[in-house]
């Protein structure tokens, strides 16, 4: 078994203000990797809606839904895996009410494919430790060995 860090940014705070200000790190990396002999284990940090430069992106739950499935995605080119690798997802919403919840879905059908959904959790919370976010997404995925070679 190797486990493997994957940290796609530089900035060590990710850009939250609260951690910037001293220099602190964030302590959590974008994902974890577990190559085991048969397949490999991606477990994919929460995923805010926030672009390179750690500015939050959208204003309406459909493009902030949308720049966090954009921000799995990157984790995901990176690694060799798709969207039809993810086995889990567990959604955090601060606002779910029937058009939220239509339109998180909307926005994960252009990305997950029919017939290969993953089981999925969503709850609702108080807040994001982004200002002005109303949604977080992890992901757990399995590469299969064949289709996803050793990095």
């Amino acid at each position: 078994m190797q486990v493997s860090r994957i940290n796609l940014t530089a900035d060590a705070s990710r850009g939250m203000s609260a951690l910037s200000k001293d220099g602190t790190a964030a302590v959590f990396s974008d994902a974890v990797r577990i190559d085991l002999s048969d397949c490999t284990l991606l477990f994919i940090s929460g995923k805010t809606p926030i672009d390179e430069n750690h500015r939050l992106v959208g204003t309406t739950m459909a493009e902030q839904t949308e720049q966090v499935l954009k921000n799995i995605k990157k984790v995901l080119d990176h690694e060799g895996a798709t969207f039809d690798d993810i086995v889990r997802v567990r959604v955090f919403t601060t606002k779910l009410d029937e058009k939220s919840l239509h339109d998180i879905h909307e926005v994960r059908a252009r990305y997950f494919t029919k017939d290969k959904y993953p089981a999925s959790t969503l709850v609702q919370i108080t807040s994001l430790v982004r200002d002005a976010g109303m949604i977080e997404i992890e992901a757990d995925a399995v590469l299969s060995k064949r289709s996803h070679p050793l990095k």
